[in-house]
């Protein structure tokens, strides 16, 4: 393909080298004309290995060149590639001008020539970015088949960058709707085999990766923090820990839904942080994991009563499925909740025997929730049947079972991402969905 690479600073020369490795024609476009001059010349403008030999071959081999003129690349090129920086304000806002100045840029010259041509934002920017751009520029161009645009987000980690785009870690396409009739185009150029999404999905996708990195950067330095302080090598914990790829790198806890619960992580949390404040050891992330467990149920709860439904049906009480364990359950601070506000509650677990809990188990719920026997009902069809809103925090019954039971008109909050849910007569909402 001809294409058109607008932004020759990081992202932008990494993509222009590699593309051209694989035998596509590439223009360079650049306001700063420093940036031209070493693209015309088959230099880089930025160091990262094997790129200078990259360009330079590209160069040669007259695939390779660049300009200052947005509507002389346009014109010239089949694909245009976006790639201009969005740096921060002052506020830690992002800055959209050089994007938005380029994509006026290019809308000008696709009206002018009436080419159809193909546009991938690859700027990071913030959800719902893409969408403007193409509601302030592109709109009537896309609607008429003139142009299809994608965004696709870049996995490009200095000093791999060439690495990481020959053998991509992750591969996102975004497009308007998030079907994929059209995307293949965004895979041949870009590689790997993209997962499909809405715009926003996709602009998403590399915030949650950069702060998933920042955290797990965080994390293992107030690990080693407080091996430090004991004498031990962080290094090695960490080593130990990440050899666990079942549960600790792996997608076990990292699907949205229920705050955490039970026995052992809120007591650990708050152990581990007694312990920190105690010696003196600065643990911020540590110390705002609970705060963000809480903002997670009030969450919830906010949802639930928004509803304006005074009869409620919860699926599910322990902290989990298959478990009788309701330490720590965030369903039973909803349950304690809802009573104290007057709900008319009933619950449906079928792994709960009040009769069999013993120890801590037992005693807890004494405390908590005494008169729990009255509302727990054995038949999820009587919960059901009663409420006005269901909360599914389990996938306890069988979709087949309440199907029997739903009645148009009733409300359902999917807690734990029970989608199927969606195929029956309910006002369906989803916690994180």
């Amino acid at each position: 393909m001809n294409v058109s690479i607008f932004g020759l600073g990081y992202v932008g020369a990494v993509t222009a080298g590699c593309l051209a490795e694989q035998g596509h024609t590439i223009i360079g476009a650049d306001v700063q004309q420093g940036k031209v001059d070493a693209f015309n010349t088959g230099r880089s403008p930025i160091i990262e290995p094997e790129l200078d030999g990259l360009l330079s071959t590209a160069r040669e081999e007259g695939r390779l060149r660049a300009t200052t003129c947005a509507e002389e690349a346009v014109a010239a090129t089949d694909v245009s590639i976006i790639c201009v920086g969005t740096p921060s304000l002052e506020s830690g806002r992002l800055n959209l001008d050089y994007v938005r100045k380029v994509s006026e840029q290019i809308a000008t010259a696709l009206r002018s020539s009436g080419k159809k041509h193909i546009l991938l934002f690859r700027s990071t920017m913030l959800p719902g970015s893409t969408r403007a751009m193409v509601r302030d520029f592109f709109e009537d161009l896309r609607v008429a088949g003139q142009v299809r645009i994608y965004y696709c987000p870049e996995f490009l980690r200095e000093g791999t960058a060439v690495k990481d785009f020959r053998v991509p870690s992750l591969a996102v396409v975004g497009t308007h709707d998030g079907q994929e009739p059209e995307s293949e185009e965004a895979r041949q150029l870009l590689g790997g085999t993209p997962a499909v999404l809405a715009w926003e999905g996709a602009e998403m996708i590399k915030y949650a990766c950069n702060y998933f990195h920042a955290l797990k950067v965080g994390f293992a330095n107030e690990i080693g923090r407080v091996s430090k302080f004991l004498g031990e090598d962080g290094a090695r914990v960490m080593d130990v820990v990440c050899s666990d790829t079942r549960l600790n790198i792996s997608k076990y806890y990292m699907k949205p839904g229920n705050p955490f619960g039970g026995s052992c992580l809120p007591k650990d949390v708050s152990a581990l942080l007694s312990f920190a404040r105690q010696e003196g050891i600065a643990l911020p992330l540590l110390d705002n994991t609970l705060d963000t467990n809480q903002a997670h149920l009030d969450l919830l709860i906010k949802l639930i009563t928004s509803k304006d439904k005074r009869k409620i049906g919860l699926l599910g009480l322990a902290f989990k499925a298959d478990t009788d364990d309701l330490r720590g359950s965030p369903m039973v601070a909803v349950a304690e909740t809802l009573l104290g506000r007057g709900y008319d509650l009933r619950i449906y677990d079928p792994s709960l025997n009040l009769s069999k809990l013993i120890g801590a188990n037992a005693a807890e719920m004494q405390r908590r929730m005494p008169h729990l026997n009255s509302l727990l009902k054995s038949d999820v069809g009587e919960v059901v049947e009663h409420a006005e809103l269901i909360i599914a925090s389990q996938k306890c019954a069988s979709i087949d079972e309440l199907a029997t039971w739903v009645k148009p008109g009733q409300s359902v909050i999917d807690v734990n991402g029970w989608r199927e849910l969606k195929s029956l007569p309910w006002d369906y909402e989803g916690l994180c969905w």
